[in-house]
């Protein structure tokens, strides 16, 4: 008898407003929900409107307990302010997924 597990879920989580040290602690909780061996979870990081070290560190350690569940974690449609701070750490290669730059008319 087959039945269905949490492998192979598709998860997209929006995140919205500030990821910085007044939030990180509420987003930790949301992101321990959604990881689970064998999903795939993507961030849409388009509504993030402030991102400071502790947003950046949230994102590092999601990224990591991930690929330590064999879960695949994307972070996609990243706004301009998850952009800078990924410019300003040099964290961006460290995440591996593609940015796409929208230009400054939109």
């Amino acid at each position: 008898m087959n039945t269905a597990s949490a492998e192979n879920l598709y998860r997209i989580l929006p995140l919205e407003g500030g990821l910085t040290i007044y939030s990180a602690a509420e987003h930790m909780e949301l992101l321990t929900q959604v990881l689970a061996p064998g999903t795939e979870v993507e961030l849409d990081l388009g509504a993030v409107d402030e991102l400071d070290c502790a947003g950046l560190q949230l994102l590092i350690l999601a990224k990591q307990e991930a690929t330590r569940m064999s879960c695949d974690l994307r972070l996609t449609n990243h706004s301009p302010a998850v952009i800078e701070a990924f410019e300003l750490s040099g964290l961006g290669t460290f995440f591996g997924d593609p940015i796409l730059i929208k230009p400054a008319s939109e």
